[in-house]
């Protein structure tokens, strides 16, 4: 990767997904900004200004971690739920390209914590995350679930890689929300494995120069360089990495709001209940209504 000067001005901007790797690192990395997307799927809800940012911080984790997926079609879905929290559950997931979250909390207890409450005043104690990988190519399925601990969401996905995958992992992201509208940004940085068969892996050695020496450059990226949409992505790992003898980069397809609902959707859902079962759920019009919760909509399905 040479200087950025000539990059393209299409290149700005949002909602975009930017992976590189450092070679003589052993390194790989995502770096994501997310504009009009996020604030698509934000307006599904009147969410407080709290829930927001805890909701958009969650989708740029979910687009970080999702393109790290070789299976182009599987999906990624992270799940932050507590018992008896001011939030009770946040859900957001990637597929192809395609982000959808949502949050349900409590607005009066919210409403009692403040501007900027923590992440354990909003989700207390007993909280967990949980990240789990669809497959689509092979139909396989694999969890991880930690403990809602640390200061953000960013801090509990790292300790699902190096609990879960054990992986040396460093997650940034930066939100910015005003009167122009909200904006999310995030860098994720993984030291990889020295070879996955027969060779030592990396998590037994946190300390390994290589790693220390990219994460303290990761380390130094700014709230405000993740949010500033004159800054490309391709410039910021520039400006991170340009003393490394290569950085090679490769540009994500755009990203999308991606609610996956329909009625021909809720309609074969349904149709693998029992017949008894869905006359039970009808209404007085005969009809079955599924509300959306990820865009807010109901859709009447005929039993």
């Amino acid at each position: 990767m040479s200087a950025p000067e000539h990059i393209a001005p299409d290149e700005t901007g949002y909602d975009r997904v930017l992976a590189f790797t450092l070679p003589s690192r052993d390194a790989r990395g995502r770096t994501v900004r997310l504009g009009p997307v996020l604030e698509t799927i934000l307006a599904a809800h009147d969410y407080p200004i709290p829930i927001k940012h805890l909701l958009a911080e969650a989708l740029v984790l979910a687009a970080l971690v999702g393109t790290l997926l070789k299976d182009g079609e599987g999906q990624l879905t992270m799940q932050a739920q507590t018992q008896g929290g001011v939030v009770d559950l946040l859900v957001c997931d990637y597929r192809g390209g395609e982000l959808r979250g949502y949050v349900r909390h409590d607005a009066e207890r919210l409403a009692m914590l403040g501007a900027n409450p923590s992440l354990f005043a909003l989700f207390g104690s007993g909280g967990y995350l949980a990240i789990t990988f669809d497959l689509a190519k092979t139909g396989q399925r694999y969890q991880g679930i930690v403990p809602l601990e640390g200061s953000s969401l960013a801090e509990a996905c790292e300790s699902y890689f190096a609990q879960s995958e054990q992986v040396p992992t460093l997650i940034r992201v930066g939100v910015r929300s005003d009167a122009r509208g909200c904006v999310a940004g995030g860098l994720l940085v993984q030291h990889l494995p020295e070879g996955e068969e027969g060779r030592e892996r990396l998590h037994v050695r946190l300390d390994h120069p290589e790693w220390e020496h990219v994460a303290a450059l990761a380390g130094s990226t700014r709230h405000d360089e993740l949010v500033d949409p004159d800054l490309s992505l391709e410039a910021l790992v520039w400006r991170l990495f340009h003393d490394e003898s290569e950085v090679r980069i490769e540009p994500f397809p755009p990203l999308s709001r991606g609610c996956r609902c329909s009625i021909e959707h809720y309609q074969s859902v349904l149709a693998q209940f029992p017949e008894a079962e869905r006359l039970e759920m009808r209404n007085d019009a005969g009809l079955i209504v599924v509300d959306c919760a990820f865009c807010s909509r109901l859709f009447e399905i005929d039993a």
